[in-house]
């Protein structure tokens, strides 16, 4: 799938404007809004509807992240923090991590698609803390809101907020927080600024073995990226590939189909193998294979289900898939080569890619 940038839009959330990378973002003053110093291992509460819905502007967001249809399921529920979302890697632009202000990820509160055309990416989902309380802050059920208070949007207008089309007839494109991370997420984070690993280690996101590998992943793709630039080919270390060292050398690549289905074991092939299906781009029928899926060759995995259909992140459009893709369970990106980013994507994995372990 090919990334561009989001398109901007006039805003009329408040703050100060900021220039990154030439293009101008509003910024709302977040710092004004009490936080909850959450971290790893919390328990909190979602609010009620009413109450997320009176924090989010006209067009059902929060500091430029929609709160989607999907996430209403969740509300008065208690669950756990399962990462601090103060960064996030670009998988659009891949211009690298961007800094969130004030978000978290909760365990088990993945999207369902529902209102996006059944979209099957299951996107770990971004709560601001503005939407969840703790447990022992006010009883259940019992609301913030003055009877004055009004919502800011309506669950219709949530709804109506998924799609977008310009005129009667174009194709209709989907909007999430997924498609508006960008937005949500303006600041880019250079990979030089040591605060991210110390937030890290504070929030309870990974430990110091993580911290200190991404580090040092992180210097040696860097030197790679130079030699590539100043080196003979002859001379640079391992062709100069990025951590992983993945490489595919097809012009065309090939295909398989073994009908896996919900439920039944497979070995994940090795690298080796994976990468003899690869083009230079490291894709098989348009599928990236990335260094973070290689860690889990070799192992074995349920199938959580198939996938044909998902939302292209970089355009709103709902892609169907000729070759279907598998989800395992629990086979997901720690982030490992990618700065402890804690988005927990769900990988997705061609059939040629896996075996099936025989019963027994």
């Amino acid at each position: 799938m090919e990334a561009r940038l989001t398109d901007q839009r006039d805003d009329e959330r408040t703050g100060p404007t900021v220039t990154i990378a030439a293009t101008p973002v509003q910024i709302s003053a977040s710092s004004a809004r009490p936080t909850l110093g959450l971290r790893v291992g919390d328990i909190v509460r979602v609010r009620s509807e009413r109450e997320i819905l009176a924090t989010l502007d006209a067009r059902g967001e929060l500091d430029a992240l929609p709160f989607m249809p999907e996430m209403l399921r969740f509300c008065g529920k208690e669950l756990t923090v399962d990462k601090v979302a103060h960064k996030l890697c670009d998988t659009m632009t891949r211009s690298g991590m961007r800094r969130m202000h004030d978000a978290v990820h909760l365990t088990g509160a993945r999207c369902d698609g529902e209102a996006h055309g059944g979209c099957q990416t299951a996107c770990l989902l971004y709560w601001k803390e503005a939407w969840l309380e703790r447990p022992g802050d006010a009883p259940p059920g019992e609301t913030l809101l003055s009877d004055t208070d009004s919502p800011g949007v309506t669950v219709a207008g949530l709804r109506a907020r998924t799609r977008r089309r310009s005129e009667p007839g174009d194709e209709e494109l989907y909007s999430c927080q997924a498609t508006e991370l960008l937005s949500a997420a303006p600041e880019l984070l250079p990979f030089r600024d040591l605060s991210q690993y110390g937030r890290d280690l504070r929030s309870g996101n990974v430990g110091v073995a993580a911290v200190v590998r991404a580090i040092l992943v992180g210097l040696f793709d860097r030197l790679q990226a130079i030699s590539t630039r100043v080196l003979p080919r002859r001379f640079r270390f391992r062709e100069g590939l990025r951590w992983g060292f993945i490489k595919g050398s097809l012009t065309r690549t090939p295909t398989g189909y073994t009908d896996l289905q919900p439920g039944e074991l497979v070995r994940i092939r090795s690298k080796r193998e994976i990468m003899s299906t690869l083009d230079r781009n490291l894709r098989n029928r348009g599928l990236g294979f990335e260094a973070e899926m290689a860690r889990w060759c070799g192992t074995e995995a349920r199938v959580l289900r198939r996938v044909d259909r998902c939302i292209d992140e970089s355009t709103g459009r709902l892609l169907q898939m000729k070759n279907p893709c598998i989800v395992l369970e629990d086979v997901v990106c720690h982030g490992a080569y990618s700065a402890n980013c804690p988005r927990s994507i769900c990988a997705f994995w061609r059939e040629i890619w896996l075996e099936r372990v025989a019963p027994g």
